[in-house]
């Protein structure tokens, strides 16, 4: 081959090449203010509904609809539910206007028209995709400054992918991470997902899919089932199983259950546990001295769902399978250690299956919990 058509074949694949990566800029994405909708791990326009056991850590919320579904059997940590009311008409405007700043920041990065995320490390700054965006298996990101992404229609993960944010600069998993969505999202099951979407349309949570960061909906709804949504809040969380929580003691059984953890009853229900699922005699037991109901089992997940401000543990889930000769089921429980002598300590319950029980998360009226290291 002579030297001339060896240049030509040269410079043919360094154009392909060109063609078919990431385009770079300079990066110069700023991070949006979400104002009210901050506190919102999840916000529908429409409608917010669930199957299974969710867990919602922050503010639950739809505006301008006012129909929220599944909770319970779903609960919500750390926040409140805002079902059409004022904070969540103001959360909306907010996240409205933080999308419109999202698409409207220059592109650092441009794709293909559909592009396959998985696989790929970026770095900060605005990464463009004129069309769809799918991720199958693992999207690392690595740096602290913001990553905005820009897709014009649909965002789509397939099972048991994962968003992983590599930086300690960033104040909690998926911070500083953005998605800004032309139509809609949807997170394919098992799929460990990292950053706040907004979606100009709906946002669909399918089983075991986790978010750390928010899902924001701004024209249809939010639908979930058997999620997890921890909104960023600051500090990070220890990896599941890496903490030990015991309790014993009793709580108030109001009748109809209330969201109000202060709230009390003239029936009560009694617990114990240890749990720390990869220690032998991890355990849960609970009896409602009202209907009778009592559910034991081994604990077999753990995980820290809330952080307080000095990055501690605020909220603990742990979770199981009835034992024994009793209905078939599964447990679902939250926990709080507020200290010697517990006065504060709470501690709520969601059992599903054969039988089925919802204790909205509430201050023991007696014993304690305590969070082990």
């Amino acid at each position: 081959m002579n030297s001339h058509r060896k240049y030509l074949i040269s410079c043919l694949l360094a154009t392909v090449a060109l063609l078919c990566s990431p385009s770079p800029g300079v990066a110069a994405a700023v991070a949006p203010d979400l104002g009210a909708a901050q506190s919102f791990a999840v916000l529908g326009a429409e409608t917010a509904t669930n199957t299974g056991m969710t867990t919602i850590t922050g503010d639950l919320g739809v505006s301008p609809g006012t129909a929220i579904t599944g909770f319970p059997p779903g609960v919500v940590v750390g926040g409140t539910i805002h079902a059409g009311d004022a904070v969540a008409a103001q959360a909306h405007s907010d996240a409205a206007t933080a999308y419109n700043a999202l698409v409207a920041q220059t592109c650092d990065f441009n794709y293909l028209d559909v592009q396959e995320l998985g696989g790929l490390t970026l770095t900060p700054g605005v990464h463009c995709f004129p069309s769809s965006a799918q991720l199958t298996g693992t999207l690392t990101l690595v740096g602290g400054d913001p990553f905005i992404f820009k897709i014009g229609s649909t965002l789509t993960t397939a099972s048991n992918s994962s968003v992983v944010v590599i930086d300690g600069g960033q104040a909690c998993n998926g911070s500083n991470v953005f998605w800004a969505v032309g139509s809609s999202a949807t997170l394919g099951t098992g799929t460990q997902f990292a950053g706040n979407i907004l979606a100009l349309i709906s946002i669909t949570l399918t089983t075991g899919a986790n978010v750390s960061g928010s899902a924001l909906a701004l024209t249809g709804a939010v639908t979930m089932d058997t999620n997890q949504v921890s909104v960023c809040a600051g500090g990070t969380f220890p990896p599941a199983g890496a903490i030990k929580v015991t309790g014993g003691g009793r709580i108030p059984v109001p009748d109809p259950d209330s969201a109000d953890p202060t709230a009390g009853g003239a029936g009560w229900a009694s617990f114990g546990f240890n749990a720390r699922p990869d220690e032998p005699g991890g355990h849960f037991n609970y009896v409602n001295h009202v209907t009778g109901l009592h559910v034991n089992g081994p604990v077999t997940d753990i995980q820290v769902i809330a952080i307080n401000p000095d990055g501690s543990p605020k909220t603990v889930r742990f979770s199981g399978v009835c034992a024994g000769s009793g209905p078939e089921c599964l447990f679902s429980i939250t926990v709080e250690d507020h200290g010697e002598p517990g006065r504060n300590d709470q501690l709520g319950i969601a059992v599903t299956g054969a039988v089925s029980e919802v204790k909205s998360q509430r201050i023991l009226s007696g014993g304690n919990i305590q969070f082990h290291k």
